[in-house]
């Protein structure tokens, strides 16, 4: 396990370097730059290569292996745009917002999808295992977005029970957590459903059943044990999917998450912070599967 925990390491040093290489390679691409223009003005030829030269971004490939340099001692540099902020404190302080709504998101899909799913199951073709295909196609169908937008108008604009966007209190992350979950709840749930179909009918169940074991501890101690295994390889993905996949839900309901801020750093061409925000969910992505392998052949 040692070993296979170094080599994973190992590999996602070199995905992250390639990661790095391919998105500094598209930066540089990106027309412009975000000191072409301050406040609505023109900034003069001499004035822009100066500033280019401070921030070390004359050279394109001095500016590719310093910053390498700096991410290697996990310094991200500054915010080209957002003056006085380094990008380490924008990511400290947007990023568990982000972490937190993701989280919550997760803790929706993993818990009723295993119940929908496990329910699906038990009572097979039956009415409530309808319902769960149909919970889980519009989950898989309907983007995020649509769905935020329209709990955004029915239970926050039409109904008044929730806040229409915003954070800091606990009821700001219900809407958007349940949207932000919908898909991943679906996923799960239809993993689960297949999974517990599968172990249900094998010989060590039809054993226990045999043997007397009440009917609760055959599906929860017995049957889900082996049937979570597919969903806990899922939620290695599913984690950093629903890091990444806040962004427009950020959007929708005016949370200032991290996703948030990689949007106008894309628009307002900040060079650094791009790569600052790609380098960090790519990092997470690495862990959680990191995390996901150890817990599997801990499982298993």
């Amino acid at each position: 396990m040692t070993r296979r925990i170094i080599s994973r390491l190992l590999q996602g040093v070199v995905v992250l370097w390639v990661i790095y290489t391919v998105t500094f390679s598209l930066v540089i691409l990106l027309p412009g730059n975000p000191l072409e223009a301050t406040e609505g003005r023109r900034l003069s030829p001499v004035i822009e290569q100066a500033l280019l030269q401070r921030y070390g971004m004359d050279d394109n490939g001095k500016f590719y292996v310093n910053y390498l340099k700096r991410v290697v001692q996990l310094d991200f540099g500054e915010s080209l745009v957002y003056k006085d902020w380094t990008c380490n404190q924008i990511i400290a302080n947007s990023l568990p917002v982000s972490v937190a709504l993701g989280a919550w998101a997760l803790f929706i899909a993993l818990v009723f999808g295993v119940l929908l799913g496990v329910a699906g199951a038990v009572y097979r073709y039956g009415l409530l295992d309808y319902g769960t295909l149909l919970v889980a196609i519009i989950g898989i169908s309907v983007p995020s977005f649509v769905i935020g937008a329209g709990l955004l108008i029915v239970f926050g604009i039409s109904l008044g029970w929730a806040p229409v966007g915003g954070w800091g209190r606990p009821e700001h992350v219900v809407l958007p957590g349940i949207a932000l979950s919908l898909p991943f709840l679906a996923y799960i749930a239809r993993l689960t459903r297949l999974g517990m179909l599968d172990v249900l009918t094998s010989d060590f169940i039809r054993t226990a059943r045999a043997k007397g074991c009440a009917p609760k501890a055959v599906v929860w101690k017995h049957a889900l044990k082996n049937a979570f295994l597919p969903v806990l390889s899922f939620l290695g993905p599913a984690a950093a999917a629903v890091l990444t996949g806040s962004f427009v839900i950020e959007k929708v309901f005016n949370i200032p998450g991290l996703g948030t801020h990689f949007v106008q750093s894309v628009l307002n061409k900040d060079q650094m912070l791009i790569l600052a925000v790609v380098l960090v969910y790519s990092g997470l992505i690495v862990v959680f599967n990191l995390v996901v392998d150890i817990a599997y052949g801990w499982l298993d």
